[in-house]
């Protein structure tokens, strides 16, 4: 079943369709992404069902992304078309049916619980026990985000909370560190939190 695409104006030349995948994929499970390939600034956002696309426009609407507010509007295309065999797409195009990074793919799963707009603080799991605060914090400020707090998970150290300086920089870190390999067969997963620090 295909769902409703929205139309993302995302207002930037930088943002390419794995961010939008990471993004989005907070509140659905993305199927295709399309940037538009005259127009850079706009994108087709493919998502699961109408209600995941609804979801994700009610919480990404209006937020920023490299400086300017995200525009999402629900498109005319009922899905996103691949490029035809040999066609040229420059990797505007991207197929993610099949991606291991689906957050929703399992029926009943905790993420259906846990989604949350963008917030500065940002919900980490699957967090190696190698990894220490000093370690994560200096990972969340390496992409010029600043952290303002970190409290790990008193009960479970494998979880933890972390703050960054505003809504905008905890975009961006979610886009850059969700699925960051943390070493032994640990990928960090990063979402919003509702809880502040």
């Amino acid at each position: 079943m295909d769902g409703i695409v929205p139309d993302i104006a995302v207002g930037t030349k930088r943002v390419t369709p794995q961010s939008l995948f990471i993004l989005f994929g907070v509140y659905g499970d993305v199927q295709r992404v399309k940037i538009l390939f005259n127009k850079k600034e706009n994108a087709l956002v493919q998502m699961a069902d109408g209600s995941q696309a609804q979801l994700a426009m009610s919480h990404l609407n209006g937020h920023k992304l490299h400086g300017k507010p995200i525009r999402i509007t629900l498109s005319k295309h009922q899905n996103v078309q691949l490029p035809r065999e040999g066609q040229e797409d420059q990797g505007l195009t991207k197929d993610y049916g099949n991606s291991p990074l689906h957050r929703f793919k399992k029926p009943g799963s905790k993420n259906f619980q846990n989604i949350f707009p963008p917030s500065a603080t940002l919900h980490l799991s699957n967090i190696p026990p190698s990894i220490a605060e000093e370690d994560l914090k200096a990972l969340f400020s390496s992409n010029g985000g600043v952290v303002k707090g970190f409290k790990f998970f008193q009960k479970d150290r494998k979880m933890a909370l972390i703050q960054m300086g505003s809504v905008e920089e905890a975009v961006q870190a979610l886009i850059d560190l969700h699925n960051h390999d943390l070493g032994e067969n640990h990928h960090l997963r990063v979402s919003f939190s509702k809880s502040t620090i």
